[in-house]
């Protein structure tokens, strides 16, 4: 028996939802740390939302491009290197004298990240029986859920009892616990995926269904953010809730945003771009409610966690949708279509980063959710449009059938 025989898919699976967690939980940490950064650094919130707008860019370019470059390597030795980049990324924005450099220990987590989540996908579906491998996958994205939960508002305590770069250096720490079961747990003859190239890219890109459906990815799923980048602030600010009330608020938050993923993938099994019409929907309206309430302590509390709920519930359907649009459109870049996906999520992080730091300083915090609603509102459109191009093929099937 080889050792990659003898180690339990159990045991893998969760070696890579540490890591997940670790690669959660480094995402969104600096949307906690907002206050604490400008205050050390003496920048702007605008200038300080950079940190997640930036991390979100790393990971836009690093998935396709880190996907091109480590196609070939073994998987056991590509997950050992994403693991080591990844602490390396923390350990220098943790350090960081600067602002500047703490951007670029950012971006170098974020190309870790951006590898990481098409790899260890893969291995989970890899090490078990195929009529599992949905299962095995959602056992290793637990491990971003949980982060979402605890990981996030954990590091944002750290942040506020010890400073910001113990944050940093408790993810770097996570990492290191998850290096080492990698080491241990991942088999390490796993078999190479098909090999991704750049004409792949090209592809995908230019077949009109799936570069409409990673638009819908990145307005969708990147509105929300408007919002979410400067949430401790809004808290803080508007609302007028404690520092230590926040940390509460984004553990309840996390807790949302777990339920919510949990709905969104039920919903999204059998019919993903009607679910994802509804799910959008949901989250346009909440947002535009959360301009009107964004003032009141209790009310803008509770339109926030509504928003948690269906900020991430989006993200089952848009994976699942790229994937069977690719297996029809462009079945030999299945891979690369995935991986463009994570970018494309990752575009709509920045941008709604981006979008919401402009509107925070035009503006003022209290407009950032009709800006994010805007957003998704776009989103809906194209949404509709993949609903009514999707329509055609199937009456053509249908009187083919007949026939």
């Amino acid at each position: 028996m080889t050792k990659s025989q003898s180690i339990s898919p159990t045991f893998t699976l969760l070696a890579l939802a540490v890591s997940a967690f670790a690669i959660g939980s480094t995402e969104f940490i600096s949307v906690g740390l907002i206050p604490l950064l400008i205050q050390s650094f003496h920048v702007s919130m605008a200038q300080a939302g950079l940190t997640v707008s930036v991390y979100a860019m790393g990971i836009m370019v690093g998935a396709p491009l880190m996907t091109l470059l480590t196609g070939q390597i073994n998987r056991h030795t590509l997950m050992i290197i994403i693991m080591l980049l990844f602490i390396a990324g923390n350990l220098v924005a943790a350090f960081a004298p600067t602002f500047i450099i703490l951007l670029a220990g950012r971006v170098v987590a974020a190309l870790a990240h951006g590898i990481f989540m098409t790899v260890a996908s893969v291995i989970a579906a890899d090490v078990v029986a195929p009529s599992k491998r949905a299962s095995a996958i959602a056992v290793m994205f637990t491990g971003l859920t949980v982060a979402t939960v605890t990981g996030v508002p954990l590091g944002t305590m750290i942040g506020q009892l010890g400073g910001w770069r113990w944050s940093f250096i408790f993810i770097s720490l996570i990492g290191v616990i998850g290096l080492i079961a990698d080491y241990i747990l991942v088999p390490r003859n796993l078999p190479l995926p098909s090999k991704a190239t750049a004409s792949g890219i090209i592809r995908v890109l230019r077949n009109p269904q799936l570069l409409l459906a990673l638009l819908v990815t990145a307005l969708g799923y990147g509105g929300t953010f408007v919002v979410y980048t400067y949430l401790s602030p809004l808290l803080e600010q508007k609302m007028g809730w404690s520092a230590g009330a926040v940390v509460i608020i984004l553990v309840v938050y996390g807790l949302m945003v777990a339920a919510g993923n949990t709905v969104g993938g039920r919903l999204a099994n059998a019919k993903p771009l009607a679910a994802l019409l509804k799910m959008f929907t949901g989250l346009f309206a909440t947002l535009l409610v959360l301009t009107f309430t964004a003032n009141s302590q209790w009310l803008g509390l509770l339109t926030v966690l509504v928003m948690g709920f269906f900020a991430f519930m989006n993200v089952p359907g848009l994976q699942l949708y790229i994937v069977q649009l690719a297996e029809k459109e462009t079945p030999n870049d299945i891979t690369m279509a995935s991986a463009l996906n994570i970018s494309a999520f990752n575009v709509g992080i920045a941008l709604g980063s981006e979008i919401g730091g402009q509107v925070t300083s035009q503006f003022g915090l209290g407009m950032t959710p009709l800006f994010g609603a805007a957003m998704v509102a776009v989103s809906i459109a194209l949404t509709w449009g993949l609903i009514q191009l999707a329509r055609p093929s199937r009456r053509l099937i249908r009187k083919f059938n007949h026939d």
